[in-house]
């Protein structure tokens, strides 16, 4: 993975010693909260419903065992023992206090780690696909160009005020783990004519008005992609709207410009600035796929790993749900699911990140990864290894064997702690898991996406889960609106709202009618939901889901 040259060394420390200096100010008065919130955003501090939250940054995923150790530490010494991993791959703290904000600054920039450009309008965390560099299916390794877009974009002059937060996403494969759809600038690596390129995706996007990106080009060479996109960042930066922050963001600019319009604009520019890329960037590039080499992976077979599966049946459920396909037939990717049934979606207390930095440091090669999905990954893991390693995840509560299931569940934070909340999250889906795990029905039922935002802002991404739910306020009632049939993978889809919303207290029976109504409706045990979904259409699982004394159905 990548490592820190002089210059980051310098410019992160500098960052802290500024800052450092703005919280002194604040504290004795000097700065107005008021003039204190846009520099404390910079550094990725926001004040929460009931105390301050710092956002850090977590490029592309990826980290290594220090680093999740260092996590730990300042979970523990300066929070309340927990971190909480966001579908933007990144960590939250959410009851730092003030003064020590600049220590915890510090003390991530020991580890290469730092919160700038977490929040405000700038160029945000650019993710990728948590399977990278392992995965069976990739063309390649996404995760240097990460890179380069991540330091491209990082201070850039041109693009520290734009019109609204700007998120990349970048995927190696077909099988898209990004949800690249659904981001402003969605990256997927293609092969085309034996070179390596990116077929570009433009304003996706969740919220208030969910769209799905268009394709702006089937093909931009690497050589290219830098320019590209500062391209398409630049059109959008002049033509974004700057009148209403609802219409801000760059969706709204291609739908009401259209994409052809976009695409010439972007061209243009391109054609523009791509003489001033004297060609650094691909020598930075090839240095940065350097530090992305994959790791050795001797041989070391597999006869152990059947013999345990066979022997023992809650490692073997484990290892069904929760293993993915290695490039390497004698190695695995584990997933750690941190969805416990009844448990917060996405929160790690302090002894379980040490766990899993111990983990990766023994038997993966020091690589974790952060996934959208609000888990974290051991991408290279030996078979012969996985006894063991289930044996230590199950003694810190980690061995939940859920990954794809229903009670794998993403949740934003929900009114629990997010200040623009309009409802809970975090109950609902702690409440949706307990349910299905007393029915013993999760593996009946089989892969299924909820995905749970408590407001329209749906960071929960519940626009593209099979199931979606969003929480609003309706006079001073919290109200749960159902979508169904959304999908944040290559065949991504914005879910159909299926009607009128249900209370705090319908909201769980509902879904558990939902769910058995599915599985009365399938055709087979194999037909997933979303199959089911898309072959039957809304309305059966809208009668399921609202009926009445006389058998009516609901509109939406």
């Amino acid at each position: 993975m990548y490592s820190y040259n002089e210059f980051d060394e310098a410019f992160v420390r500098t960052r802290v010693a500024q800052f450092r200096g703005q919280v002194e100010r604040r504290i004795d008065g000097s700065l107005t909260e008021d003039e204190f919130k846009p520099l404390r955003l910079m550094n990725g501090l926001y004040l929460q419903l009931h105390a301050y939250m710092l956002r850090v940054a977590i490029p592309y995923g990826t980290l290594n065992s220090g680093q999740m150790r260092q996590l730990a530490m300042i979970a523990e010494k300066f929070d309340q023992g927990y971190g909480h991993f966001t579908t933007r791959q990144n960590i939250q703290y959410n009851w730092p206090k003030l003064p020590d904000v600049p220590d915890i600054l510090e003390a991530l920039a020991d580890v290469e780690m730092h919160a700038i450009q977490t929040s405000g309008n700038t160029i945000r965390n650019v993710t990728a696909d948590h399977f990278a560099g392992a995965a069976a299916d990739e063309v390649a390794d996404p995760r240097p160009y990460a890179e380069l877009l991540r330091q491209w974009s990082t201070d850039h002059p041109e693009f520290q005020f734009l019109p609204r937060k700007f998120k990349i996403a970048v995927t190696g494969a077909e099988q898209d783990r990004a949800v690249i759809a659904a981001h402003d600038i969605g990256l997927q690596l293609v092969e085309k004519d034996g070179e390596i390129g990116f077929r570009v995706l433009v304003g996706g996007g969740l919220g208030r008005t969910p769209m799905i990106g268009k394709e702006i080009s089937a093909f931009v060479s690497q050589a290219d992609i830098l320019p590209y996109c500062e391209a398409i960042v630049s059109v959008w930066n002049l033509l974004g709207r700057r009148d209403n922050k609802y219409k801000a963001r760059i969706k709204i600019t291609v739908h009401e410009h259209g994409i052809d319009d976009i695409r010439t604009r972007v061209e243009d520019r391109f054609a523009r600035i791509k003489p001033t890329f004297s060609g650094v960037d691909q020598v930075l590039l090839a240095d940065i796929k350097a530090a992305f080499a994959p790791p050795a992976l001797p041989a070391r077979g597999t006869d152990g790993f059947e013999a345990a599966k066979a022997a023992n049946p809650a490692f073997r459920s484990w290892c069904d749900t929760n293993l993915t396909a290695h490039k390497n037939a004698d190695y695995t990717i584990v997933s750690v699911s941190l969805k416990k049934h009844g448990a917060t979606p996405g929160d790690a207390s302090a002894e379980q990140m040490r766990v899993l930095a111990d983990l990766a440091e023994r038997f993966g090669h020091n690589e974790l990864r952060i996934s959208h999905e609000q888990n974290v990954i051991l991408p290279h893991i030996a078979k012969a290894d996985l006894v063991e390693v289930y044996a230590a995840l199950r003694a810190v509560e980690l061995a939940t064997a859920n990954i794809g299931l229903i009670s794998d569940i993403i949740a934003c934070p929900g009114m629990d702690y997010c200040a623009l909340a309009t409802a809970r999250s975090i109950p609902i889906a702690q409440q949706i898991a307990t349910r299905f795990d007393e029915l013993k029905l999760e593996h009946d039922v089989g892969p299924l996406k909820i995905k749970i935002s408590g407001c329209i802002n749906a960071c929960g991404h519940h626009h593209v889960g099979h199931i979606g739910i969003l929480g609003l306020d309706r006079a001073g009632v919290e109200n749960y609106q159902v979508t169904l049939g959304g999908d944040g993978t290559q065949d991504a889809a914005i879910g159909e709202r299926a009607g009128p919303g249900f209370s705090a207290e319908e909201i769980i029976p509902a879904i558990e009618r939902l769910v058995l109504g599915y599985m009365d409706l399938r055709d087979a045990p194999e037909e997933t939901f979303l199959q089911a979904y898309r072959r039957l259409g809304a309305e059966p699982f809208k009668a399921v889901l609202y009926p009445d004394k006389e058998g009516k159905r609901y509109a939406a």
